[in-house]
Parts: structure tokens; C-alpha cells; sequence
């Protein structure tokens, strides 16, 4: 990339956007045969397990972007050996 800083919540967005563009996929595709995404590309039932399969992709993204911006605290108990 060209210097260009995207934040965590930058990535957050993205992948909520794109969760829901596989679900309107899915939605279309249980009531009709085809359904077009934006990049033209022609989805049938047939291509149902992958959208499925995208849908699962994306939610456990988000998952992680969240939990990765959650403050972690761990507590170190020195011994003497």
C-alpha cells in the first residue's frame, strides 16, 4: 500500500458493510434463482455454501476486531526459585 493508515475501526466498518451485502445475497438467493453482487459477479443457489461460507467468514472478522480492541489485562506473580 501506498503509506495509507486504515484503523481498526476503518476495519470494523468494512467488514460489517460486507457482512451485509452476503446477507442481502443470501436473502435474494432463497427467493429467487440468481441474484448480481456489485462487482457483477452473478451468484445462483448453486452458490449458495459459499456465500454461507463468506457469511461465517465475516462475522467471525468482525468478532475478532472487536475482541482485538478489547483491553487485556493479565496479572504476573514473581517467585523465588
Amino acid at each position: 500500500m501506498s503509506g495509507v493508515t486504515i484503523t481498526r475501526q476503518q476495519e470494523l466498518e468494512r467488514a460489517r458493510k460486507m457482512l451485509d451485502g452476503w446477507i442481502e445475497a443470501e436473502k435474494a438467493l432463497m427467493t429467487s434463482q440468481s441474484y448480481k453482487l456489485d462487482t457483477k459477479q452473478e451468484l445462483t443457489r448453486a452458490d449458495l455454501r459459499a456465500v454461507r461460507e463468506s457469511i461465517k467468514y465475516w462475522t467471525d472478522e468482525i468478532d475478532r476486531l472487536q475482541r482485538k480492541s478489547r483491553i487485556r489485562v493479565q496479572q504476573v506473580v514473581p517467585r523465588d526459585m
